[in-house]
């Protein structure tokens, strides 16, 4: 059952040699170019370009005209016939002459593209955008048109961020009408290189989890569970609001809010939940209620310098909205959560304080979502390693829209090769979604030295499983756990008040009322692995186990955990990721 999960990665080494390779053959048969190896290409060429759109979220404004450019040769095409293509799926009499020189599936497959229209974070692409990593992505895709210009990459910016907004989704004829100009013209010299390792650790993850999505077939158990550990406890919860908490020394806000209920016992460990880039403390309400109502005091913290202050204003899209968040952030972030636990110790001292003598600071575990779950590694012991940032980053924003990977790239400007942030306090840790692939470098995992469970969700576009999760989870040497949730997103694991109040319910994002049996396996599994910290540890760990997971899951959420990955499976996987590298 745990090789289950873990075969993804088999089929996702397979699936992107087999992408890489068929891209070789484009580029090698476009450079032999006569004119029926030209059309081919021209073919070929414009699925991949309508596959690049869709998945990169992108978008523009007003075109009429779309050329194909190679070389001296160049054929037009309206929008207009464009549109008339993709809606009826006939093709005017006019281009017969060069579509039916394409075999019969590729005919098929450029309609199928053409008609396609999928929902994307336009939010989350807007962000990157404006970002000197999204300008370093523009700069590659200009090379794509005949504008490189300061004018033409501001107009592939609106193109990109417009053409994502529609509720019915982002497709390559959205685009292109979305483009400011009247004629969009395309290189196609420059396409197989732009594209060939475009976002490829989404592809890659994509493919995995669809390949192993038929194995998957929940089955029944007979397997008895002794409670249900998602329903809430005997205790009524409490909140203490402490927004203006202020760590004087780094004249830092960190603001935080206490959940602790009657039932509350000094034998349970504390609580620290970390949330994500560009979000709040309320991301993880429900999970700091539910550990709340079992006995746990849990502080949820904001990180001023990385909340949802750092966003754009969507209303003006021609000047960047985005205040760039500070490479410092990356060393605030576990600093603020070691003063919370310096704060809290004091409120244990406090006389009749509600929370006096309740408080075992000492023995805390942390839990972190997305860039959060990047600060519970690091917090945990996992080194940050800028100077692998410095090597790999300037090749890595030339073909990424992971807005994970991004991010984690903005450290590189930080003035020392290492940084090591542990707090021997947190004796665990939960990273739910986290960023890991390239902030630690290749051993900076290693160096965790507490009990770590790793979630990955198979639709997570802003850090992708595969690479952001499942690798680094091979390099944790400390006791662990990986679960993996087929078809959650990225913010599934969020509060529905908090993703109600944002973006995320106009996106492709699984969340609401759609994820509701994804949080309450996550309140399931956060108390159990937060159980393991106390007197009760043994009546929970069945709760830790492939079986509940199996368990857990529905038809439209397959839950796995493994707690290991076989030899011969991590070594396809460890060389499917060094050629991508390369």
């Amino acid at each position: 059952m745990p090789s289950s999960f873990l075969h993804l990665h088999l089929c996702a080494s397979a699936k992107a040699t087999l992408f890489s390779n068929k891209i070789n053959k484009i580029q090698g048969a476009i450079m032999k170019y006569n004119w029926k190896n030209t059309a081919k290409s021209i073919g070929l060429f414009c699925t991949l370009l309508t596959t690049y759109f869709i998945s990169l979220n992108t978008s523009v404004k007003a075109t009429q005209t779309v050329v194909l450019r190679y070389g001296m040769w160049e054929e037009s095409i309206s929008v207009n016939d464009l549109q008339s293509i993709a809606e009826t799926g006939q093709v005017p009499q006019k281009y017969k002459v060069y579509t039916n020189k394409f075999p019969s599936e590729k005919r098929q497959k450029f309609l199928k593209v053409l008609q396609t229209k999928k929902s994307v974070n336009f939010v989350t692409l807007s962000r990157l955008l404006y970002t000197s990593v999204g300008s370093t992505i523009l700069q590659d895709f200009a090379r794509l048109t005949s504008r490189k210009d300061d004018a033409g990459m501001q107009a592939l910016r609106t193109a990109l961020v417009h053409g994502s907004k529609p509720k019915e989704g982002l497709s390559i004829i959205g685009f292109i009408q979305n483009y400011p100009s009247e004629r969009l013209v395309i290189n196609l010299e420059e396409a197989s290189q732009v594209f060939s390792n475009l976002n490829l650790s989404y592809q890659q993850t994509n493919q995995f989890m669809q390949a192993i999505t038929p194995r998957l077939a929940v089955k029944s158990t007979k397997q008895a569970f002794p409670f249900d550990p998602s329903e809430a406890g005997s205790g009524k919860v409490q909140v203490i609001n402490l927004p203006k908490l202020k760590d004087e020394q780094r004249q830092r806000l960190v603001p935080v809010d206490i959940y602790w209920s009657n039932s509350v016992t000094p034998a349970k460990p504390v609580v620290i939940l970390s949330h994500g880039f560009s979000s709040n403390r309320t991301d993880m309400r429900y999970i700091a209620e539910h550990l709340a109502s079992h006995g746990f005091v849990v502080a949820a913290v904001e990180h001023i310098g990385s909340n949802e202050d750092y966003k754009i204003d969507l209303t003006d899209l021609t000047t960047s909205r985005l205040t760039s968040m500070k490479p410092q952030e990356f060393l605030e972030r576990p600093k603020d959560i070691s003063f919370v636990l310096d704060e809290l110790a004091k409120l244990n001292q406090t006389d009749k304080h509600p929370l006096q003598g309740k408080l075992t600071t000492n023995n805390a575990m942390v839990i972190g979502h997305s860039f959060g779950g990047g600060t519970a590694l690091s917090i945990a012991g996992a080194e940050l390693q800028v100077n692998s940032l410095k090597e790999r980053c300037p090749k890595v924003l030339r073909t990424t829209v992971s807005t994970g990977e991004g991010l984690q790239c903005v450290a590189q400007d930080l003035p020392e090769n290492r940084y090591q942030l542990q707090d021997p306090r947190i004796k665990q840790a939960i990273a739910l979604n986290p960023t890991s692939s390239l902030m630690f470098g290749e051993t900076g995992l290693e160096k965790v030295q507490v009990p770590t469970l790793i979630l990955a969700s198979s639709k997570d576009e802003t850090t992708p499983a595969l690479t952001e999760q499942i690798i680094g989870f091979t390099k944790i040497i400390s006791p662990k756990w990986l679960i993996g949730i087929v078809g959650a997103t990225h913010s599934s694991i969020k509060d529905p008040i908090s993703t109600a109040q944002r973006e995320e319910k106009k996106s492709v994002e699984v969340v609401g009322e759609q994820a509701a049996d994804i949080r309450k396996y996550m309140k399931a599994i956060t108390l159990a692995f937060a159980s393991q910290m106390t007197p009760e540890a043994n009546k929970y760990q069945v709760f830790l186990t492939p079986e509940y997971a199996q368990y857990a899951s529905t038809q439209a959420f397959p839950i796995r955990l493994v707690t290991d990955i076989p030899a011969d499976i991590l070594k396809k996987i460890n060389n499917a990721v060094s050629n991508n590298q390369q």
